[in-house]
């Protein structure tokens, strides 16, 4: 399994964004973690088949790459969209979700838009987004900037690292973190490419790295659908 996965990682990811959500439905920005984990915001009926296609996907890829469902954790954040995607899932690899297999981690919340966007129209996202290309240092007001976000899925990701080996780990995020995690690896994976001394480099060093304004503004190239799943590293 070493081999399919990068050479600065012990375990291989995939990311899943949350099936298609009450909020997503509403038209509405639901990121605070007193709203997120309310029962009302969790998926919608779309968003249920979403999570069960999504499930039958990363099985079939488990399948295909000889990887058995011991090796598998299912790591997911609080909010009942998300909870409720992981729950799904399990349930179609047949993992009890009370088990040390999934993992609930806070550190994989929605990003936090501040109080001026929460619980209003999805409208406002692209002001936000046009904020981030111009300044991923600088968050709405009262929210999380782009680095804000990478600073705590860096947590995410050394945590995960540390505590499993040689694991198949599904991570159940949300859009715009997902965005960055895969924005923040793929630039992580190109200290490789270019030979030289950074090829010895450890996670922690490459996402330091990555860390710079020219690198946090291209997230939005990485979106997903609602119940979207990929391979991450």
């Amino acid at each position: 399994m070493d081999s399919s996965s990068a050479s600065f990682v012990g375990n291989r990811y995939w990311i899943l964004r949350h099936g298609k959500s009450i909020p997503n439905e509403r038209g509405l920005v639901v990121s605070s973690m007193e709203n997120g984990v309310l029962p009302e915001y969790q998926l919608a009926p779309d968003g249920v088949a979403q999570a069960q296609l999504a499930g039958q996907s990363f099985l079939k890829q488990l399948e295909e790459s000889n990887i058995s469902l011991d090796k598998v954790r299912i790591c997911y954040s609080p909010f009942s969209r998300t909870t409720h995607t992981a729950k799904v899932v399990a349930q179609v690899l047949n993992l009890p979700f009370d088990s040390p297999q999934c993992k609930m981690m806070e550190t994989l919340r929605e990003r936090y838009f501040g109080p001026t966007f929460e619980l209003k129209s999805h409208d406002k996202y692209p002001e936000i987004w046009d904020l981030d290309e111009k300044d991923p240092f600088k968050g709405p007001d009262g929210g999380e900037s782009a680095d804000d976000v990478v600073s705590r899925l860096t947590t995410a990701m050394l945590s995960m690292e540390a505590e499993f080996q040689g694991c198949a780990i599904l991570v159940v995020s949300h859009g715009d973190p997902l965005q960055m995690l895969q924005n923040i690896m793929h630039s992580a994976k190109q200290h490789n490419s270019g030979g030289g001394g950074d090829s010895g480099l450890g996670l922690a060093e490459r996402i330091q790295m990555s860390r710079v304004a020219s690198v946090l503004s291209q997230h939005r190239k990485f979106a997903l659908l609602t119940g979207e799943l990929r391979p991450l590293v």
